[in-house]
Formats: structure tokens, C-alpha cells, sequence
């Protein structure tokens, strides 16, 4: 089985639209031969994920946007840093993290080198081979094509939605603001390329020819039940706020949607 749902828009109802969607954190799944690894208490819940962005981003193919979604937790790979050496080690830089967010060792077994390399194998490779293709196959279709890696976070900021282009380098100024604008308009506060300015897949694939590529990332509080966040359980996302932040981001992504099928760069 492929590591990632892949949603392409359906062409009979909608126009496609030159905006690829990224979303690699929010994937739970946890192969059990990996979770038998880990310490007793992270093997059924782990710490610090993009939770349920599928969910709250259904709405994108009814856009015209293609989805890509990871299936599997970012404990497993982590699907936005770059595959190189140290393999295993930080959860902010290696591809295989070593402890949680929060320091805390994650493994009673770690894993080989050759574990972690299967891992890269089975997981990481398809996917970054799978955004390409579908970068490519959107620049032969509309000659560029804009790509959004979509995040969520807890802290080290309360910004309600933050916008990483690689400090102006791995897109243009239209696309920033086209989103920031659409965001505040919406009644969310935006920051730029603070704290957040863009990860491995934005940084990566924005230095492609003819691909623009912006990290958005949304403050859990802005779509789940504050409540929740503290528990060491998923958060719930049948929630009173999830449904409004849902029913705010679709007109906001509509809007991109639009600026972008309507714009055609000069760079």
C-alpha cells in the first residue's frame, strides 16, 4: 500500500487549479513492529502532530487543489527534513526522531541503521517522488504551479496562522500576500516568517523551476478545543471550533484558489 492518500480534484464538477497541497504531519498510523519498539507510554499516543488537517482540508479538491496526505505519523519519517545524515537523532532536524518534541526518549529498542533506511525506503522516498510528479505534471498543464505545505503547531508562538516562504526565497511576494491577505481578511492575525519560515518540503521543492512553495502553518487553538491540548490523547476534532475554523478556511482557500488560477507569473 502507498504511505500517502493522494486526492486529485474531480474534473467533472470543478476546474483544476494550478496549487499542489502538501500535507505531511497529520498521518496517526504507526506500523505495529515499530510501536512494539517504542517506550511503553508513546505507543499509543505520541506527542507534537499536525493533527487532523485531512479533515479540516477536505474541502481543497472541491477547489480544484490537489492533496497529497501522509498516512503515516511523522515518528515513523518525517517527511519534512532532508534525508541525510544523522538519519536518527533531533526530532527538528533527522528524518527518524530519536525523542519526542519534548526531549523525552521515544525507543526501550532503537532502531538500526538499517531499520531507519528501510524506513526512508518505505515511506519518505515515495512520497517526495509523488509531490514531483505532481509538481511536474501541474507545470506541463499550466507552465508553474504553486505549492502549499500545510502545518499546524502548539507553540513556541501564539501567531494564529504563520506564513514561511524562506524569508521572500522560495516564492513570490504575490503568493504571500494573496494568502496573508486571505487569512486576515478572514478575521485570523498572520505572521510571516516567524519562528516558522519554511521547512525541507518548502525549501526544497520552492527552489524548483517554475514552482513557487509556502509553509502555512495554523495554531491548534485556531481549530480545536483548547481543553484538549493538554491531555495525552489525540484531541477530539468533532468539536463546536473545528467546525467554525472549517467553515472559515474554505471561502479563505477559495479566494487563493482564485488569485492563483488568475495570475500568471512573469519571474
Amino acid at each position: 500500500m502507498k504511505p500517502f492518500h493522494l486526492h486529485i480534484p474531480n474534473l467533472a464538477t470543478v476546474d483544476l487549479c494550478p496549487i499542489v497541497a502538501s500535507i505531511p504531519h497529520s498521518g496517526l498510523e504507526v506500523p505495529g513492529a515499530i510501536a512494539h519498539t517504542l517506550n511503553e507510554r508513546y505507543q499509543t499516543y505520541l506527542p507534537h502532530q499536525d493533527w487532523h488537517l485531512n479533515q479540516l482540508y477536505d474541502f481543497l479538491p472541491k477547489l480544484g487543489i490537489t492533496v497529497l496526505e501522509a498516512i503515516y505519523s511523522r515518528y515513523v519519517v518525517d517527511l519534512n527534513r532532508a534525508a541525510k545524515p544523522p538519519f536518527f537523532g533531533s526530532f527538528w532536524n533527522s528524518v527518524v526522531a530519536e525523542k519526542t518534541a519534548f526531549n523525552a526518549p521515544l525507543y526501550q529498542i532503537a532502531p538500526t541503521p538499517e531499520d531507519v533506511e528501510r524506513r526512508v525506503d518505505q515511506f519518505y522516498r515515495p512520497y517526495q517522488r509523488q509531490i514531483e510528479q505532481l509538481l511536474n505534471q501541474r507545470i506541463a498543464q499550466f507552465g508553474h504551479v504553486y505549492l502549499f505545505d500545510l502545518h499546524s503547531f502548539f507553540g513556541p508562538t501564539t501567531d494564529e496562522v504563520c506564513l514561511g516562504d524562506v524569508n521572500g526565497k522560495s516564492c513570490s511576494e504575490f503568493l504571500t500576500t494573496t494568502v496573508e491577505s486571505a487569512f486576515s481578511a478572514g478575521g485570523y492575525q498572520v505572521a510571516r516568517n516567524h519562528v516558522f519560515n519554511g521547512g525541507y518540503i518548502t525549501r526544497h521543492y520552492g527552489k524548483m523551476p517554475q514552482v513557487e512553495a509556502l509553509q502555512i502553518e495554523v495554531r491548534y487553538h485556531t481549530y480545536l478545543n483548547a481543553d484538549h491540548l493538554d491531555q495525552e490523547v489525540v484531541p477530539e476534532w468533532q468539536v463546536p471550533e473545528f467546525e467554525q475554523a472549517k467553515s472559515k478556511f474554505e471561502p479563505i482557500f477559495r479566494a487563493i484558489a482564485l488569485a492563483c488560477a488568475g495570475h500568471a507569473p512573469t519571474g
